[in-house]
C-alpha cells in the first residue's frame, strides 16, 4: 500500500494551531485504513528544550522525530539555523522511508519545506504534494523579515516556485491564496482549495451565564471585545487601540486578549503607556480543554490582518469565532478573503485598518442591541456548519489523496 507522509516541525502532543490540523488529519486518515508517516521534529512550539520520542505511533500514525538545533524563535538568527537542521534532517529521513508511489504531503512550518520535499521526491520517486498555510518567500518580504529582500527572495521565490510546478496537487487555505498559487505558476488543475477547521463538535455557543471563565475573570457585567491566538507581524492593533481611547470611559465595555506573540506583548506594554489598563485585560494561552469556554467569554471577537497579506495568509483563529457563535470584526481588507466572508453572511463586521469611527460605531452597535449580537453569532456558527466543519474538512482531504492514489494506479 503506498504510504502518505506528512512533513512539518510540528506533530501530536504539540498544540499549535498547523500541529492540531494535522494531527487531526492523520489520526483521521489512519483510521480510514491509509499507512499515515510524520516527519516531524522532536521539539514543541513554546518549548524548544523539549524532547519528544524519535519514533512511536500515535493512534495508528507511524511518527519519526528528527533531530534539529533549539536555538527557538526568540532570535531570528538561531530561529533560521533550527530551520536549516531541520530540513536537512527531514530530507535524510525522507529519503530513507519514500519509495516509489508515495505521496508527500509538505506543510509550510518551516516555510518553504516543499523544496525539500521535492528534492527528496525525485530522488525517491514519490509524489509531492504541497499544503500551503501561508506563501513565502513573500510574507516574509511584507513584513519587513531582515534579509528577505532583493536576491535573496528572489532566489528562494524561484525555487518555490518550482516546487508548485513539481507538485502532483497544491492544497492551499483560501480562494485568493489558490490564485496567488496560480499567478506563481501552479497549474490551475493541480490547486485544490481545503480551508483550515477547528474542533467544531466540542467549540460550540456557550451560555455567557453558564461560563466559568467569566465568572472567574469578573467580567459578568460588561461586554466582552475579545483576541484568541497569537499576535504577530501580520497583524495590526492601532485600529483596536484608537477605538479603545475614544470609548475609555464607558465602563461596560472591557478588551480582553487572551494568547501570546510578539506584538501581544507589545501591545500590553503600550496599553500601559497609553493610561488604557482600566480598559483591557491580558490573558496567557488557556489549555485546549477550556477552549469553548475561553472563546465563550467574549460576546464579540476581532482578528486582523495587513491588506497586504490577503492572499498569502488566512487567519485560522476565525473558524474558531465561528465555532462558537460569536459576531466577528475583521480589521483587514473588506475585499479580502474573510472581509468577503463576513459580508456574505451577515456574521459580523468588515472593517478597513485604520478605520477607527467604523470600529467605534460597530462596537457601539452591539453594545446596544444584544440581539444584533445574538443574530450575528447565530448566523456565524450556521455559515461555518455550511461550510468549515472539520469533517468536511478531513473528508475533501481523503477524497483528494484517493484521488491521486488511484490516478497514480490507473496510468496505462
Amino acid at each position: 500500500m503506498p504510504r502518505l507522509i506528512f512533513v512539518n516541525r510540528y506533530f501530536f502532543p504539540d498544540h499549535s494551531a498547523t500541529s492540531q490540523i494535522l494531527s487531526d488529519l492523520a489520526v483521521h486518515l489512519s483510521g480510514s485504513g491509509r499507512d499515515v508517516h510524520i516527519v516531524t521534529s522532536r521539539q514543541i512550539y513554546d518549548d524548544p528544550k523539549a524532547s519528544l520520542p524519535e519514533h512511536e505511533i500515535v493512534n495508528g500514525v507511524n511518527v519519526h522525530r528528527v533531530a534539529s538545533t533549539r536555538f527557538g524563535r526568540g532570535a531570528l538568527v538561531g530561529r533560521g539555523i533550527d530551520y536549516l537542521s531541520f530540513y536537512r534532517s527531514a530530507y535524510h529521513r525522507l529519503i530513507n522511508i519514500a519509495r516509489v508511489g508515495d505521496l508527500v504531503i509538505a506543510k509550510t512550518d518551516p516555510p518553504l519545506t516543499s523544496v525539500v520535499a521535492m528534492a527528496a521526491t525525485r530522488r525517491t520517486g514519490a509524489r509531492l504534494i504541497n499544503w500551503l498555510q501561508d506563501i513565502y518567500p513573500e510574507t516574509a518580504v511584507e513584513i519587513g523579515v531582515p534579509m528577505m529582500r532583493g536576491p535573496v527572495a528572489a532566489g528562494l521565490a524561484v525555487l518555490r516556485d518550482r516546487s508548485l510546478r513539481a507538485a502532483a496537487a497544491t492544497v492551499v487555505v483560501g480562494e485568493l491564496m489558490g490564485r496567488k498559487a496560480v499567478a506563481l505558476g501552479g497549474a490551475p488543475a493541480t490547486i485544490h482549495v481545503i480551508p483550515n477547521w477547528c474542533n467544531d463538535e466540542n467549540i460550540k455557543p456557550v451560555a455567557q451565564a453558564e461560563n466559568p471563565l467569566r465568572r472567574a475573570w469578573e467580567l459578568a457585567d460588561k461586554f466582552v471585545f475579545g483576541y484568541s491566538g497569537n499576535l504577530g507581524r501580520a497583524h495590526e492593533f492601532d485600529t483596536v487601540l484608537a477605538a479603545a481611547e475614544r470609548l475609555r470611559h464607558d465602563p461596560r465595555l472591557v478588551f480582553l486578549m487572551i494568547g501570546g506573540g510578539k506584538r501581544f506583548e507589545e501591545l500590553g506594554r503600550i496599553v500601559k503607556e497609553r493610561r488604557l489598563a482600566g480598559s483591557f485585560r491580558f490573558m496567557p494561552y488557556q489549555a485546549r480543554t477550556l477552549l469553548p469556554f475561553s472563546l465563550g467569554v467574549a460576546d464579540a471577537h476581532w482578528l486582523s490582518l495587513h491588506p497586504k497579506l490577503e492572499g498569502l495568509i488566512v487567519p485560522s483563529k476565525f473558524y474558531g469565532i465561528a465555532a462558537g457563535g460569536k459576531p466577528i470584526v475583521v480589521i483587514a481588507d473588506k475585499k479580502g478573503e474573510l472581509g468577503q466572508l463576513v459580508a456574505r453572511y451577515g456574521c459580523g463586521f468588515a472593517i478597513a485598518p485604520g478605520d477607527a469611527d467604523a470600529l467605534v460605531d460597530a462596537l457601539q452597535r452591539l453594545l446596544r442591541e444584544p440581539e444584533t449580537v445574538a443574530a450575528m453569532g447565530g448566523r456565524a456558527r450556521a455559515m461555518l456548519d455550511a461550510r468549515f466543519t472539520r469533517q468536511m474538512g478531513l473528508e475533501r482531504w481523503r477524497s483528494l489523496l484517493d484521488r491521486l492514489l488511484e490516478q497514480r494506479f490507473n496510468r496505462p
